[in-house]
């Protein structure tokens, strides 16, 4: 019976109390405690016990250490059972110091309590002490003996052998399930629960989420502050989550993350996002732009419609980002004043870039882009032996053309391009300085 208790259990709690309950029926105890023993201290984690009885309830509750316990010292050391009395068969009570009785520290705690008779068998996980099993029998119980000793070890064997199971299993859906980065749901199970959210017929929500900025992160500080970038984002996700019952927050690769909800308002997921993204703003003046798409809107759509129309809506939010941006972004139209930032801003932003040709250019066109109050950019290699271009790395969010003109940079075999401000200063005293600072980033990736 004991066994099968423990083969349906999911959860290591579901474990500990299987323990407790089947140790007090198999062993006929009147208490059973199941503790978990990390840094030499034993903290409990469920007690069993059919009768209310203050002191016991204290005793078996108690966190402890194994410099104030030499029985649990000795049981991490030899993980080996114990057992103590504080009266004999007879029912007499032991003399102190008497080495049959048992630990004379237990024995001791055993009469303040008023119990007869305790055991705790080890409960050993992969080779080390997980934990302990501890059991307490009164007066009329007759005293725990070798046989008992023996069952209990029993017992700890197989909840040790569902616990090493249970945690297996938690790894492997961690695995499956988790993103190795941020520690969100990946792809797959938000396609799931999409599924399963519109299996349900309640309205289905698909929040589709886009970092602005990481590619400026990875190219001027690094891609480690981009990790971390990513995490924040996650964390941002994480709250919004938690505050829509029944969420699934996601990420679905690179800088896409999503949130699944289901029986949830398009109004209220709105509010939710619109409210922690607000609250928690990402740091590098990263931002997120995120669209909803919801089935009380679309109808009865399958999953990958709903993603696909969160995410146009995304990309409709990335660009009016990007043109509040630019109206709100006075263009430089002293060219002095532009020559100035600019060269300080691309300086800044090429020698903090790693000194390779690609990361610096991506950084300066970044740079770039943002003192002139443009909204993209790229940087374009020729192909050898043409006149052939390929793009090997853009940013931004290209906004309406008539809202911005384009600048064209030449260094050998590189070309930058910049969408700037229709109003900035782009002649020739910044046109020069734009040709120094890519001469700058190419020359000295070269020499470096």
């Amino acid at each position: 019976m004991a066994a099968h208790r423990f083969d349906a259990c999911r959860r290591v709690e579901e474990v500990v109390e299987a323990a407790a309950r089947a140790a007090v029926d198999v062993l006929g105890a009147d208490a059973c405690a199941v503790s978990r023993i990390t840094q030499e201290t034993s903290r409990v984690l469920h007690v069993e016990q059919p009768a209310d009885d203050p002191r016991r309830d204290q005793f078996l509750r108690t966190t402890y250490r194994a410099e104030d316990r030499p029985a649990l010292r000795s049981l991490l050391r030899n993980r080996e059972s114990w057992v103590a009395h504080a009266f004999d068969a007879h029912g007499r009570s032991v003399r102190p110091g008497d080495p049959t009785a048992g630990d004379r520290v237990e024995v001791e705690l055993l009469r303040e309590i008023g119990a007869a008779s305790a055991l705790t068998a080890p409960v050993v996980v992969n080779d080390a002490v997980w934990g302990q099993i501890t059991l307490l029998r009164d007066f009329e119980a007759p005293l725990f003996h070798a046989d008992d000793v023996a069952t209990a070890e029993v017992l700890a064997a197989l909840a040790a052998g569902a616990i090493a199971r249970v945690d297996l299993e938690k790894q492997m859906r961690h695995m499956i399930a988790d993103d190795p980065l941020t520690g969100l749901a990946n792809r797959r199970t938000a396609d799931q629960a999409a599924e399963a959210a519109l299996a349900s017929g309640r309205e289905t929500c698909v929040v589709m989420c886009d970092v602005d900025g990481l590619k400026r992160v990875n190219d001027e500080l690094g891609h480690d502050a981009g990790d971390d970038l990513l995490r924040a984002v996650a964390d941002v996700l994480r709250r919004a989550a938690d505050a829509i019952p029944g969420a699934t927050a996601a990420r679905i690769g690179g800088d896409e993350f999503c949130l699944v909800t289901v029986d949830q308002p398009r109004e209220a997921v709105a509010t939710a996002m619109a409210t922690t993204v607000a609250k928690f703003p990402l740091p590098h003046g990263a931002a997120i732009s995120y669209g909803i798409a919801s089935t009380a809107v679309m109808g009865s759509v399958e999953a990958r419609h709903l993603f696909r129309r969160a995410d146009q809506a995304q990309y409709q939010a990335k660009r009016r980002r990007a043109r509040a941006r630019a109206r709100t972004t006075p263009p430089i139209s002293d060219p002095v004043q532009a020559v100035e930032r600019l060269t300080a801003s691309g300086s800044v932003a090429i020698g903090a870039a790693a000194p390779a040709i690609v990361p610096r250019l991506c950084a300066f066109a970044a740079a770039a882009t943002e003192t002139l109050g443009g909204d993209s950019w790229a940087v374009r290699e020729r192909m050898p032996g043409s006149q052939t271009f390929t793009t090997v790395a853009r940013g931004g969010s290209p906004a309406d053309a008539a809202e911005t003109r384009l600048v064209t940079v030449e260094r050998d075999a590189w070309v930058v391009e910049v969408a700037v401000a229709a109003l900035a200063s782009t002649g020739r005293q910044v046109q020069t300085a734009l040709h120094a600072l890519v001469a700058i980033a190419v020359d000295g990736a070269r020499n470096a």
